[in-house]
């Protein structure tokens, strides 16, 4: 009998093990150049395990993305938690949350806004991503409720919110917002000018 040195995994755990892996891979890489081959022999299984999960390479990096999506959701959630902060306050620490999100997690967070993470071939993750920006109108809505923000298109103001904070995390990645070029402090100073801009 052929010896092997490939791993033996109950089904469940074989799937749950090959995301783990590459998530880890794309965590120290910052990219997702890696192939499924080499995915499985990180996790010590066979080189065709990968395919009875996940059809090829870019589902597996459709599902990572996913992944990524739920966590900035839930980190969203939870910034703007409790319900009776102004909802000023929530945007702000929203806003925070996604670009510490961004910094923590650099390969995941470039490979949610990827082409290789095509939603438009992927119901779940499209519909896991639009939940993320739902968390956004939601707060955006509360604002003008109450006063807080002015009166607008709520789907404007979320598209010109979440590029801003988006360009912001960006732009930190690539090492852009040095002191030289923006001054000190260039987050928070970004961030306040564009409440003073939703503002009412």
């Amino acid at each position: 009998m052929r010896e092997t040195t490939a791993r033996s995994y109950h089904h469940g755990d074989l799937r749950r093990v090959l995301i783990e892996t590459a998530l880890t891979m794309l965590a120290a890489d910052q990219n997702w150049n890696f192939t499924l081959r080499e995915v499985a022999r990180q996790a010590g299984v066979s080189h065709g395990a990968p395919y009875k999960h996940f059809r090829d390479k870019d589902a597996l990096l459709r599902h990572l993305a996913k992944i990524g999506f739920e966590r900035l959701a839930a980190i969203m959630t939870d910034a703007i938690a409790p319900p009776d902060r102004p909802a000023r306050t929530k945007f702000l620490h929203t806003a925070e949350a996604y670009i510490a999100f961004a910094q923590d997690q650099p390969g995941l967070y470039r490979l949610m806004f990827s082409s290789d993470a095509d939603k438009s071939v992927d119901p779940d993750l499209n519909e896991t991503a639009l939940k993320a920006f739902d968390i956004l109108l939601r707060l955006l809505e509360e604002g003008q409720r109450a006063g807080s923000f002015r009166t607008a298109p709520i789907t404007a103001q979320a598209a010109a919110s979440w590029a801003q904070v988006h360009g912001l995390a960006l732009l930190l990645l690539n090492g852009q917002l040095t002191e030289e070029k923006v001054g000190p402090a260039p987050v928070p100073a970004a961030l306040h000018i564009l409440l003073e801009g939703l503002s009412s």
